[in-house]
């Protein structure tokens, strides 16, 4: 029995407790993941262990290295600090940054040895006669083995934490407890103060209603800020893996309020948080009933002929298929479109791809292919993961070793905030998207009843990407702008996957990059792009005003005789759990 088994699987546990464990003791990474988990670090042993001398190589050099760190931290204090070891790390890694670690040579060198350990074992991986699509498996895992065994994570190797403890007389250790007792019945460990936000009270709080539900979504339309607006409102697509108000924190870090506050009338659909009864749902239906649903609606509702429409991450790829049919039937309703983060083309797909293998996808679409949802948490843990270090292990460290309440963060709260998925679109994306690439290839699919080409999707494009997205890496959200045959703008963020969109203009922080139209190589792109400190918030709206059309007075009465109000924004769906 394990020693997890010991605490949530004991004969005094209920099912609600041991389930919760378990999803907790998952997100620390203690439980098997998809079976792909273990074959990147099993490969590299068998790599290694097929070429002996660069093993013994391997071998050697830690032996070397260990030595000379052992005899410098070995000298007296007074040599050490005249010395200058060119591999010392540690003040630049911020999980060793700290006083305790710096001033104590024993805690000093565990971080020294940790630090060389870990760049030598990952630089063995290159040198590897093997795929390259498997020594990004590799690499991945072996990450994720030495992440997890920093002597940051473990309260005796840790000297800020044994430090705090002292000084408490304990009471960290006690608070520390405490804390892994609350995530434990929360089945999550806790990034942020989760008491300190609550939907529709101080996070998606831009006025609106909801102005008309269906199985698959709510969609809001949000009350106008200006006298008058742009004809032609703006609909945006969220992603379906997260919720919408990503796009609608605080009213000083509101994409959606800024958007209103420029003059667009500007609708959002709120996917729904899926349950037992819509684990049905493929990916046809979030088109049909989802995508193309939203578009007449607000066009009925606005009474124009064409909107403006905007997709983040796989909200993109929704819009984007959904473009493609319409114009493929010879509906013209879309005047411009805008990608934030967003897959077009999957050929590379980042780190995510290790856990995705064939074995994987097919087991995927035997558990819930034909009908079942997949849990929020699970997809969470899986993109959590990709940042180990920041959103797993330092939350470790901070809540259970030093006994700390993280504090209160907007993003953070979203982040935790997880949404189920319906288990037929689920398969369908891994095996068609992420696995086969279909979307990129002419005719490849079939959606709707109508073959998907996504050079349809000709007209005006606005692409985001962010240079440092671990999701969506940016060389291939230019890759996917090529696939588009309208005049596209490619836009260069700072920053990763969300804090890359969420750049608020009020602050007006971090910068982007412009360039010439993506048809030229990635590198000769980025060498010739030009750096622009700022948000690149309001360069998108002076794109997206080009295509609003001519100003009108403000709406003032939201909906319409036919889409009356429902409840007002954010509505229902969005505070479903999962």
């Amino acid at each position: 029995m394990t020693h997890s088994d010991s605490i949530f699987k004991s004969s005094n546990s209920s099912p609600a407790v041991q389930e919760a464990g378990n999803r907790w003791m998952q997100s620390l990474g203690a439980l098997p993941t998809p079976s792909s988990v273990n074959e990147g670090y099993q490969a590299w042993m068998q790599a290694l262990s097929q070429e002996p001398a660069k093993l013994a190589a391997l071998q050697q050099h830690f032996v070397d290295e260990q030595k000379r760190l052992f005899e410098f931290f070995m000298q007296p204090q007074a040599q050490m600090s005249a010395v200058a070891l060119p591999t010392l790390a540690s003040a630049q890694d911020k999980r060793f940054a700290g006083d305790a670690w710096q001033s104590s040579p024993q805690f000093r060198y565990l971080a020294e040895s940790y630090l060389s350990t870990y760049r030598l074992l990952l630089n063995s991986i290159e040198g590897l006669d093997v795929a390259n699509d498997t020594r990004k498996k590799m690499r991945f895992f072996v990450k994720q083995h030495l992440d997890a065994m920093s002597p940051a994570n473990f309260l005796a190797t840790n000297p800020e934490a044994l430090q705090s403890a002292m000084e408490s007389k304990g009471e960290t250790l006690k608070a520390g407890l405490e804390n892994l007792r609350e995530d434990i019945e929360k089945g999550h460990i806790s990034m942020t103060d989760e008491e300190a936000f609550k939907v529709g009270e101080n996070l998606a709080v831009t006025p609106g209603s909801v102005v008309f539900e269906n199985e698959v979504f709510q969609l809001l339309q949000y009350a106008p800020m200006t006298k008058a607006v742009h004809v032609r409102p703006l609909l945006i697509v969220p992603p379906c893996i997260n919720k919408f108000y990503i796009l609608d924190l605080r009213p000083d870090n509101s994409f959606v309020r800024y958007a209103v506050e420029q003059g667009f009338t500007v609708f959002m659909v709120s996917w729904r948080n899926v349950k037992a009864e819509q684990g049905h749902l493929t990916w046809d239906d979030y088109i049909a009933s989802g995508v193309v649903k939203a578009i007449d609606n607000v066009r009925r509702i606005t009474n124009v002929d064409k909107i403006n429409a905007l997709g983040f991450c796989v909200g993109g790829t929704l819009l984007a298929s959904a473009i493609a049919v319409l114009r493929r039937m010879g509906y013209d309703v879309v005047e411009s479109v805008t990608f934030l983060t967003t897959f077009l083309d999957f050929s590379d797909t980042g780190e995510v791809t290790s856990y995705i293998n064939e074995k994987f996808i097919a087991s995927r679409e035997s558990e819930v292919g034909h009908g079942g949802i997949v849990n929020g948490s699970d997809l969470a843990y899986a993109f959590t993961s990709l940042r180990a270090n920041e959103l797993i292990w330092n939350y470790v460290v901070g809540n259970y070793l030093k006994g700390t309440k993280p504090v209160a963060f907007d993003l953070l709260f979203w982040n935790s905030d997880s949404t189920n998925l319906p288990g037929p679109w689920y398969a369908y994306y891994l095996r068609n998207m992420y696995s086969k690439n279909n979307l990129a290839k002419p005719d490849k699919l079939v959606m709707c009843g109508f073959p998907v080409d996504l050079a349809y999707v000709n007209l005006p494009a606005f692409v985001f990407a962010a240079k440092e997205d671990h999701i969506v890496p940016w060389r291939t959200a230019y890759k996917s702008a090529s696939l588009l045959s309208g005049k596209t703008e490619f836009l260069l963020g700072a920053a990763g996957h969300v804090a890359g969109v969420v750049n608020p203009a009020s602050k007006n922080k971090r910068s982007y990059r412009i360039g010439p139209a993506p048809s030229v190589p990635q590198q000769e792109w980025l060498d010739a792009s030009e750096e622009i400190a700022g948000s690149w918030w309001p360069r998108w709206a002076e794109w997206l005003k080009q295509y609003g059309g001519r100003l009108v007075p403000a709406r003032t009465v939201l909906g319409n005789a036919v889409f009356k109000t429902i409840e007002p924004a954010p509505g229902r769906y969005v505070q479903e759990k999962s």
